[in-house]
């Protein structure tokens, strides 16, 4: 259960930030246009991201123990470098704009967020990099375990922002909500990089 709960608060803090796909989510969903199609699309595409990382390091594992090590003290590099930028960004929080310009048809959603998720190198870096390096530390089988939690992770973020957002939009667009989340995103990268960090 403790590699679920890790899986689920990891995946998390590394989805919950204001960023392009969110803000597409959340103006999908102010907007009630193709809500469940785009959360489909994000989520299923977290998943599969998610699988191929831990399934991917796992190789890794087998084939050259050593680069548990190098990809663990790199996780403990970019998790502090990313908290760190978190942090910072707290201390000039942005307004949301989730709202404007027109509904687009059904394949222009799905193009969007495709191409918000795929083209996103940062994807790359947390979603299979990071969070496969990290359920990695977990044990041959606690790695999926930790993946079952970042995949509920995803699943309930774009759900909640997506069909929650005309009763969360007031806060989410405000400067104050999005400095809140960065101040608790910042604290958990932080916490999880000296977790890693001391190995435990």
């Amino acid at each position: 259960m403790g590699d679920v709960v890790a899986g689920l608060l990891t995946g998390l803090a590394l989805i919950v930030a204001i960023g392009a796909q969110n803000a597409f989510v959340l103006r999908q969903g102010l907007r009630r246009s193709h809500v469940g199609l785009v959360v489909g699309v994000c989520a299923l595409s977290d998943v599969v991201l998610i699988v191929a990382g831990v399934a991917g390091i796992g190789v890794v594992v087998d084939r050259a123990p050593w680069a548990v090590e190098v990809v663990r003290w790199l996780g403990v590099a970019f998790l502090t470098g990313y908290g760190a930028a978190s942090l910072l960004r707290a201390r000039r929080p942005q307004a949301l704009d989730a709202a404007g310009g027109e509904v687009e048809a059904r394949r222009g959603v799905v193009v969007r967020a495709v191409a918000l998720t795929w083209l996103n190198p940062h994807v790359y870096l947390d979603t299979v990099l990071l969070l496969g390096s990290i359920a990695g530390t977990h044990g041959a089988s606690g790695r999926w375990w930790f993946a079952l939690g970042a995949c509920a992770a995803s699943l309930a973020w774009f759900a909640g922002l997506g069909y929650g957002a005309r009763l969360l939009a007031p806060r989410l667009a405000s400067p104050r909500a999005w400095q809140v989340l960065d101040v608790l995103v910042g604290l958990v990268m932080l916490a999880i990089a000296v977790r890693l960090a001391l190995g435990a």
